[in-house]
């Protein structure tokens, strides 16, 4: 698992995704495991006052302590693992902090899970990001609606003004009129009220301006 380092002003940049992998690593170095264990026992045995020696069962005693504490351990890193595999082919918000304290926002798709040291790490466009730094997990019904309504208020946003309406626009008008329609109540929810009136009024406008044209054709002499 590595990464390559960017370069800026002679200085090495650190990115999102080595920041994330960072502090994963950091957190499991700063763990107990069953060899240190091991070896602090070892050493309990070898420095304890001859004249009192520790009986071997508290040392058993001890073991099966930090046996059960083990089993938790690897049942809350399986748990983690099950819970960041449900996660591929979601969008989800990465926000970690590097070294110099500054944050860092990915937001993108998980692409797969891989496992190392029990701990988890998602890859998103092809960088790596500790399970621990996801934020946020992005639905994808909400994350179409949003994006359509985003796009439908930018367009509608770009309309004239109703007093320089004209035929002319009346094709745009009619699309964005048949777009609002096809979509649902939860997808016109994303779509800003300021665009929802201003499609609305340009639709009444645009039906004024046929009104006055067809009223002005009926009084138009024909010339013979």
């Amino acid at each position: 698992m590595s990464s390559i380092a960017q370069v800026k002003d002679g200085q090495f940049v650190e990115s999102a995704s080595q920041s994330s992998l960072g502090k994963a690593k950091g957190a499991d170095g700063s763990g107990m495991d069953k060899d240190a264990f091991l070896q602090l026992l070892v050493a309990q045995m070898k420095y304890q006052d001859p004249l009192e020696p520790t009986s071997n069962t508290e040392y058993v005693s001890q073991y099966a302590q930090f046996s059960q504490v083990e089993q938790m351990q690897n049942m809350a890193g399986s748990m983690t693992l099950q819970r960041a595999s449900s996660l591929v082919g979601q969008e989800v918000l990465i926000e970690t902090t590097g070294s110099s304290g500054t944050e860092f926002s990915v937001q993108g798709r998980v692409d797969y899970v891989t496992y190392e040291n029990n701990k988890a790490y998602l890859s998103i466009d092809g960088a790596l990001y500790s399970m621990d730094d996801v934020k946020n997990v992005v639905d994808q019904t909400y994350l179409r609606a949003s994006e359509w309504g985003t796009a439908f208020s930018e367009k509608v946003g770009m309309l004239p003004k109703l007093e320089d309406l004209s035929m002319e626009n009346a094709e745009v008008i009619e699309a964005l009129a048949r777009e609002y329609e096809s979509m649902s109540e939860y997808e016109r929810s994303f779509v800003t009220n300021e665009a929802t009136a201003r499609m609305k009024y340009s639709v009444e406008r645009l039906f004024e301006i046929r009104e006055m044209q067809s009223a002005q054709e009926a009084v138009t002499p024909i010339d013979v």
